[in-house]
């Protein structure tokens, strides 16, 4: 008789520090006061959709060119040291918005931002697995990782709650200082991060990041159920992850004044919480159901931003929802098709491709709303997930 391993307590106190300084850490990374009215500040400095496009183009370009080298540098180093390293970058980058408010300051803030993510970007992702993985708890990972977005989903629809009355009284200087305050707590809190990886497990035959990459790379050439796994992930990111940037916009949209904005985004932010909680269960969501969670949360974007009512958007909140819990799910199924040293590396590489996705959605979106509403841009860009569903759905990049 063949005994199943024995399962780790949830509150074991390696279990718990981990989730704990994770979930901290969740939330004080999207604590920013600044996120629901950015784009209300770059129209009320006098952007255009289309200057505001190519920010946000500037700020994934930043990704694709240090998404992978930062994942093979935390597979060689300390993912840790990265995790603290990241929010000091956006300290600096939300004060150049308020400070010198112009289209430049806030292309160098978005490099800034840009660099912080993708330092994080695969060095979090691999740090909590392999924590688990040495725990015996790897398969609390989905789980523990929908609960950690959730908490940073709680973080921003907390934003959003304030940053109305405070924007109010205050104006965007009082934002800015809040999300900086909130950026250097979140370096403080990853310190807390507990990495039990020595230099051979670091940086394997001491040859450093160059080393990892190429091992990272090759393993994804080897094996075509991680191929598949690494263009599931921006297959479902990408899309809503650019329009999540537009959702202010999106709401003015509907003729809703600048103050309610944040309170109709934060209906949005509970659909994404939604998400987030539901990944432990639906973890085990096959190929049919995770195409069918696909489908309808494309055709609840489509009639949701199409209506232009501020009801819509609650259609647009459970779109969200359902991208989330997808989001969540892809990344679980990559961890537990990686075997090799370069996790990290490899979440990388599935974070450059959403940043190339994501960029040809910033570039469409610019043209499309140059010409349309921004519910019709919004509803048209739900078209490629329906497109995509039979692709994701195929037995190679689902397969348990």
């Amino acid at each position: 008789m063949t005994l199943s391993p024995a399962r780790v307590p949830v509150d074991a106190p390696g279990v718990r520090r981990l989730t704990a300084t994770l979930y901290g850490y969740s939330f004080l990374d999207e604590f920013v006061l600044l996120y629901p009215v950015y784009a209300l500040l770059f129209a009320d400095t006098g952007l255009s959709v289309g200057q505001m496009s190519s920010l946000f183009i500037l700020w994934s370009a930043t990704g694709v060119l240090l998404e992978v080298p930062s994942g093979a540098w935390a597979d060689a180093v300390s993912r840790r040291l990265l995790l603290w390293l990241g929010p000091l970058l956006g300290t600096a980058g939300f004060a150049l918005w308020v400070l010198i408010p112009s289209y430049w300051a806030f292309a160098a803030g978005f490099v800034l931002w840009g660099v912080r993510g993708a330092l994080g970007s695969g060095a979090l992702e691999a740090l909590v697995y392999e924590e688990l993985e040495r725990l015996g708890a790897a398969d609390r990972y989905a789980g523990i990782m929908g609960r950690a977005q959730a908490a940073g989903q709680v973080a921003v629809m907390t934003a959003m709650a304030l940053a109305g009355p405070v924007f109010a009284a205050y104006g965007y200087p009082a934002l800015g200082a809040a999300s900086v305050l909130a950026c250097l707590l979140c370096a403080a809190t990853a310190t807390r991060f507990p990495e039990h990886r020595g230099p051979a497990t670091a940086a394997p035959g001491g040859a450093g990041w160059a080393v990892t990459l190429r091992a990272g790379l090759a393993e994804a050439r080897r094996d075509r159920s991680v191929r598949g796994a690494l263009l599931l992930v921006p297959a479902v990111a990408a899309v809503w992850g650019a329009l999540d940037e537009y959702t202010p916009l999106l709401a003015r949209d509907t003729g809703a004044p600048d103050a309610a904005i944040p309170y109709l985004l934060m209906m949005v932010w509970a659909g994404v919480t939604a998400g987030s909680l539901l990944a432990g269960p639906a973890e085990r969501l096959g190929r049919r159901g995770f195409a069918a969670l696909l489908t309808a949360s494309a055709l609840a974007l489509a009639a949701g931003a199409g209506a232009g009512t501020t009801a819509g958007l609650a259609l647009v909140a459970v779109a969200f929802g359902g991208f989330q819990l997808a989001t969540v799910l892809a990344d679980a199924r990559l961890q537990q098709r990686i075997e090799s040293t370069g996790r990290a590396t490899l979440t990388s590489v599935a974070g450059l491709g959403t940043e190339l996705a994501t960029i040809t959605v910033y570039v469409t979106y610019a043209q499309l709303a140059s010409t349309t509403t921004h519910g019709t841009a919004f509803a048209l860009l739900a078209v490629p997930y329906l497109v995509i569903v039979p692709l994701v759905a195929l037995p190679a990049v689902l397969r348990r």
